[in-house]
């Protein structure tokens, strides 16, 4: 890569991914506090969820960091409904851990601050990225058929 060259968005997200869910398994494995694990922990998932998405969709979609936060927020809400026993998962220790068990309001606004941070953190990038120029115009032509 020469200097100044950008990474491919696909390959950037990837990577902002992949750090953050070392850093969530970190805090799942090694950080047991009243704190860090319960509301970093929800915050950054937000973010992970979003560069994961960004992986497959590089160039974005405008609504997409409310579609990744709406997304946490209702497998929080359905925490409150039991959604993992309604779907016959509960036994399994993995799903409970993916879908969650129990429903905290305080979740939802950590979800909440992950999506504005994730929001801010894309309008910042845009703003630093350089123009290219204008769009290419599609102009409608008329077209003169000739009476016979």
């Amino acid at each position: 890569m020469r200097t100044g060259e950008r990474l491919s968005p696909r390959l950037t997200y990837g990577v902002v991914f992949l750090l953050l869910l070392a850093v969530e398994i970190c805090i799942a494995v090694f950080v047991h506090d009243r704190f860090i694990r319960p509301y970093v922990g929800d915050i950054l998932v937000v973010g992970t969820l979003y560069a994961f998405v960004r992986v497959l969709f590089p160039s974005g979609l405008p609504w997409l960091p409310a579609g990744v936060t709406g997304f946490a927020l209702l497998v929080e809400a359905g925490q409150a409904f039991g959604l993992v026993d309604l779907l016959g998962l509960g036994h399994i220790p993995f799903f409970r851990v993916l879908l969650g068990s129990t429903f905290d309001w305080a979740d939802m606004v950590c979800y909440l601050i992950g999506g504005g941070l994730v929001l801010a953190g894309e309008k910042r990038i845009r703003r630093k990225r350089p123009v290219r120029g204008p769009l290419p115009r599609f102009e409608r032509k008329s077209f003169h058929v000739p009476h016979r």
